[in-house]
């Protein structure tokens, strides 16, 4: 009868964690699909599926946990703002498809960053609340991805001044721009593991 009245302490962070490596799972596939490898586009809507489980489970333990290990307002944060990284690669998949439309050489350089970007995401993660150098450092990192996304971005963009299609350019530059975007949003998460140590410290 007593642990009825016991406060509930789930491992808040380790859901927070288990999102992060279905998200790593995610854009490794995500990459793979830009690569050329079609089939794995499935795998990214599994990984964005299977993430968005996890963080519907752990909004719930926030809601009935009776102290966390860090701000509960950052964990909910981290996890909403990494949700959106995996979001817009699977939104990319499925926008290509319906397009018929095949990822180039640009695109898979900046999905293979975008993964790495997460892996450095996921790392900060592990080190969080205790190591907050850990964590920044690989948030620093997580954002060196991304300032790498920005380049390819920025020559790809300048390569479609040469075509004449314009309906290609259009669509081209909606992809890449889809890239840059989901870029961003690993740069949010990046910020916010910042925020949450300063916040701590």
């Amino acid at each position: 009868m007593r642990r009825w009245f016991l406060p509930q302490t789930p491992d808040v962070l380790a859901v927070l964690r288990e999102q992060a490596d279905q998200t790593v799972e995610g854009l490794r596939a995500f990459a793979d699909w830009s690569g050329g490898e079609s089939a794995r586009g499935q795998a990214v809507r599994d990984a964005e599926h299977a993430a968005d489980g996890t963080r519907r489970r752990l909004q719930g333990q926030l809601r009935a946990a009776f102290s966390t290990p860090m701000d509960a307002e950052d964990i909910y944060e981290l996890s909403e703002r990494l949700d959106t990284v995996l979001n817009g690669a699977k939104n990319a998949v499925r926008e290509a498809e319906l397009m018929d439309f095949t990822p180039d050489t640009a695109l898979a350089e900046m999905a293979a960053d975008l993964a790495a970007g997460v892996a450095h995401i996921r790392d900060a993660f592990a080190a969080l609340p205790h190591a907050s150098d850990t964590a920044t450092a690989a948030a620093d990192a997580a954002i060196k991805c991304e300032r790498s996304i920005e380049h390819r971005y920025r020559l790809a963009m300048s390569s479609l001044l040469s075509v004449d299609d314009l309906r290609a350019v259009v669509t081209w530059r909606e992809m890449y721009r889809r890239y840059a975007r989901i870029g961003d949003a690993l740069v949010h998460v990046a910020e916010r593991v910042w925020y949450a140590t300063v916040k701590a410290g």
